[in-house]
């Protein structure tokens, strides 16, 4: 009898598999597999080569430097919201959600209408007598344009963990005479550990990625997914671009691993 199930249940998982192996197994084992055609070296010049060390740990620094920002910013502010009622609450979560519409090329634009050369601040340094200042196209360009691609989502995030919270055990803490920093230490940051792990694990893979963003404002502070296209769409050299990029997916996983491990919770290890 369970023959006639098994059989449809492979017909049903087929179109399932193929779309698998099409388009993701076999682009990923032809990834893997380009750099050897230069050599084995090809695998390593991520940390061998000066240049694309720099690179990568351009892009790793302000990866990590971005999520610890928006962890901090997204939980003050969620927390906030949802602990507080006031009239417009509403409408102001879903004004500081709103950039989750907006690509990273969008936000890049944005950066640049307000610390460009033709930007708010330029205009605003010369009219007080000064030069014009620009700051949209290096390091603290692109910190603030991942900041702000990043915080909506930490914000929607710590809303809704902090409104799901048990309010029945910080009552029980203060009325055992527990400050608020013991509230804090004891109550909020268990509770909403998983919650932090887990959004800032998105904000870090996502800011180790982003290219819209960068490719916007990355001029003088290059991160390792624009010299990952310049080297397959401007010198055409496919295996070192596909070993960038399996160094970049390798110390994603890695960081994310750690994140994980040191996180002390079984239930995510």
């Amino acid at each position: 009898m369970s023959h006639p199930w098994r059989q449809r249940a492979w017909i049903c998982a087929a179109p399932a598999a193929a779309f698998f192996l099409a388009f993701w197994l076999l682009p990923v084992l032809r990834l893997l597999a380009l750099p050897a055609e230069q050599g084995w070296r090809t695998y390593f010049l991520v940390f061998t080569d000066g240049a694309y060390l720099r690179s990568m740990l351009n892009t790793l620094g302000l990866s990590l430097a971005v999520t610890l920002a928006t962890l901090v910013l997204g939980a003050a502010v969620g927390i906030y919201l949802a602990r507080r009622h006031f009239a417009g609450r509403r409408v102001l979560l879903s004004l500081l959600t709103l950039p989750l519409s907006f690509p990273g090329v969008i936000i890049g634009f944005f950066v640049i209408l307000l610390g460009g050369r033709q930007g708010l601040v330029a205009d605003l340094s010369e009219a007080l007598g000064g030069a014009r200042l620009t700051f949209a196209y290096g390091l603290l360009g692109l910190f603030l344009a991942y900041l702000y691609f990043s915080l909506p989502r930490a914000i929607a995030t710590y809303a809704a963990a902090a409104e799901a919270m048990n309010a029945q055990l910080e009552e029980a803490a203060r009325s055992l005479g527990a400050t608020r920093l013991q509230v804090v230490r004891d109550v909020w940051l268990p509770e909403l550990a998983p919650t932090t792990l887990a959004c800032g694990a998105i904000v870090f893979a996502t800011a180790m990625g982003a290219f819209g963003t960068a490719f916007t404002l990355s001029a003088k502070f290059e991160v390792l997914p624009i010299t990952i296209y310049n080297e397959f769409t401007n010198y055409a050299n496919f295996a070192l671009a596909a070993s960038l990029s399996i160094a970049l997916g390798l110390v994603t996983w890695f960081v994310l691993f750690l994140a994980r491990h040191f996180s002390g919770s079984p239930a995510v290890r």
